[in-house]
């Protein structure tokens, strides 16, 4: 990357303007790039260049200060939200949020958890990487069951996209011809313990509808030449993820869509730049570019283009959205039916299962494995759902042995203590359920009427609690996941579930405060991801859903941005735009 790449005041003019530089913003760069048109990609953050920022890779455990222990102090007064998260450690910090700096505010008795990542490339540096596509049920389940608005798109509208962005990204996995999850484009799979396959082949036959597959995920295990000229190669199944991976293997922004952008030389970027609202002309009904707040000096500036993709978190493109106000628009840009902050959802992730399995004694795997077994949604239409809730979930887990961590709940010590940590324990299987949620219109984001961020911009201010729906949901996949960890013969079986466990927010998966929509007077944006009246401002991250689904969003996200912009560019081809 060149310095001048990177710009900061400007008065050119771009074809495109993206706000956002994670998973929605580097492919909606890249595609207008590679069509020739001069893009400009903002960054609310500091700049991450590949490898040479990822700090703390290849450093083990045993020599970090910390031994990746955030200490309590730091946690408390920075990253008591982000800490909240999985992935969060002292080695991987440094791409989370500051919560000191990036407040929120939640309605009394309610919570939820804002996990972000301000930086080039987002939290496509901190994503768990699963990918599956939606299938034809999942657009069609709003109109069947009248939950939500109708999905204004098919399954076939995304299907050329989903292989379209797949061959790029790279999506591990296996093809199993189910119709509730639609085959992709696949490299070979990780592999299954023998624990897996004999838990897969028990589960085919007390349970046809409900098959095993190894988890879909964005790895590299046979990389494309393409692939290998970008600098990708084989996963080296560290699973030490978001640390940063120098080796390109799993996709990110930095590994993947940012060098194919670069490399055109239609890009320039925008980093500590924070998109305050946008520029939107009466007269022409247009958006006319963006107004910027400096993150570090907090001088404000403005950058101007022709389109402008909204690219920046579901709850990120929603706060510039409802901050632009208008005259003809005054409760926020493109919010002509009202529905702009509403029916925010996540994925409910509050029901597992583990049990012991006996035997395999001689068993044992090698290598940190980065993704799990998979058992797709099996109440994927209306005539399958179960009594006293609506739609399902997928189930993810697998089979593991204990290992020296389980000493660290243990009382011992001592040469004896030490050797036994040393022998591997008893082998488990897990089940966790990822449940979906229904769209409500009560579950919003708003603007705080008073409290503003260190950028002068008003807060986000959040409403939303797991209805009634979600806590049946969890209930019955607890039952069903020892169920079925019964009837495949584990023994000492623990089970759990608690909507009061994970708040929404922490499955990071929040989507459908824009969503798109048939009907103007019920949605924000029409099917190609633009807004009804305002035919130059598009919105192509989660904020477009109408309903959660159960399968992990990223790679819709993905298809959908390379759909709108290839329509965005027909559009503007044909002087429509």
């Amino acid at each position: 990357m060149t310095e001048k790449l990177y710009i900061n005041e400007t008065k050119e003019e771009f074809d495109a303007i993206v706000v956002g530089s994670g998973i929605t913003g580097g492919w909606a760069a890249k595609e207008f790039c590679e069509r020739g048109f001069k893009t400009l990609m903002i960054e609310r953050g500091r700049v991450v260049e590949h490898r040479k920022d990822y700090t703390h890779e290849n450093k083990p455990v045993w020599q970090l200060e910390t031994r990746s222990k955030v200490p309590n102090l730091l946690t408390e007064q920075q990253h008591k939200v982000q800490a909240e998260c999985y992935a969060f450690t002292d080695a991987t910090k440094h791409f989370f949020g500051n919560d000191r700096d990036l407040p929120y505010s939640t309605e009394k008795d309610t919570k939820f958890t804002w996990i972000r990542g301000n930086q080039l490339g987002g939290k496509s540096l901190l994503w768990h990487r699963q990918s599956y596509r939606m299938s034809e049920f999942d657009f069609q389940n709003n109109k069947l069951d009248g939950e939500g608005n109708d999905w204004p798109i098919r399954y076939d509208d995304l299907a050329s996209w989903y292989t379209h962005v797949e061959k790029h990204v790279g999506i591990s996995g296996e093809k199993a011809g189910l119709k509730q999850l639609p085959d992709s484009v696949f490299q070979p799979p990780f592999e299954l313990t023998q624990a897996e396959k004999d838990v897969q082949a028990k589960l085919a036959k007390l349970y046809p509808d409900r098959p095993l597959v190894m988890g879909r995920t964005a790895h590299l295990t046979q990389p494309t030449s393409y692939q290998i000229q970008q600098g990708r190669v084989t996963c080296q199944a560290r699973n030490e993820c978001q640390k940063g991976c120098s080796f390109g293997a799993y996709f990110s922004t930095q590994s993947s869509t940012l060098p194919a952008a670069v490399a055109t030389g239609n890009l320039h970027i925008a980093p500590n730049s924070v998109v305050e609202s946008l520029i939107y002309d009466e007269t022409t009904k247009q958006v006319k570019g963006v107004n910027v707040i400096d993150n570090e000096t907090l001088t404000t500036r403005e950058y101007r283009g022709k389109v402008v993709f909204l690219c920046a978190s579901t709850l990120g493109s929603t706060q510039i959205l409802m901050n632009t106000k208008t005259p003809s628009y005054p409760n926020g840009l493109a919010n002509r039916s009202g529905v702009l902050g509403h029916y925010l959802m996540d994925h409910c992730y509050n029901a597992w299962s583990n049990g012991e399995l006996e035997g395999y004694d001689d068993e044992f795997y090698s290598g940190r494995r980065p993704t799990g077994i998979y058992i797709p949604n099996f109440q994927y239409t209306p005539s399958k759902y179960k009594k006293g809730y609506k739609r399902g979930y997928a189930l993810g887990g697998s089979a593991y042995r204990d290992n020296w961590k389980i000493g660290l709940g243990q009382k011992g010590f001592g040469a004896e203590f030490k050797d036994s940590l040393t022998k591997p324990g008893k082998w488990r299987f897990n089940f966790y359920a990822q449940g979906e949620m229904l769209p409500k219109f009560e579950n919003q984001v708003s603007l705080h009427p008073s409290k503003k961020d260190k950028w002068g911009m008003p807060q986000l201010h959040f409403n939303v609690t797991w209805s009634d729906n979600e806590r049946a949901m969890m209930e019955d996949a607890a039952d069903t996941c020892r169920e079925m960890l019964v009837a495949i013969g584990a023994k000492n079986i623990n089970s759990w579930t608690s909507t009061d466990g994970a708040a929404p927010g922490l499955a990071i998966h929040e989507v459908g405060t824009a969503r798109m929509g048939r009907d103007p007077k019920d949605s924000v944006l029409n099917g190609y991801n633009q807004a009804h009246d305002i035919n130059n401002l598009f919105v192509t991250d989660g904020s477009a859903y109408c309903s959660t689904a159960t399968v992990n969003p990223s790679l819709t996200f993905m298809a959908m941005t390379a759909r709108a912009v290839d329509y965005c560019v027909t559009e503007m081809k044909n002087r429509r735009i």
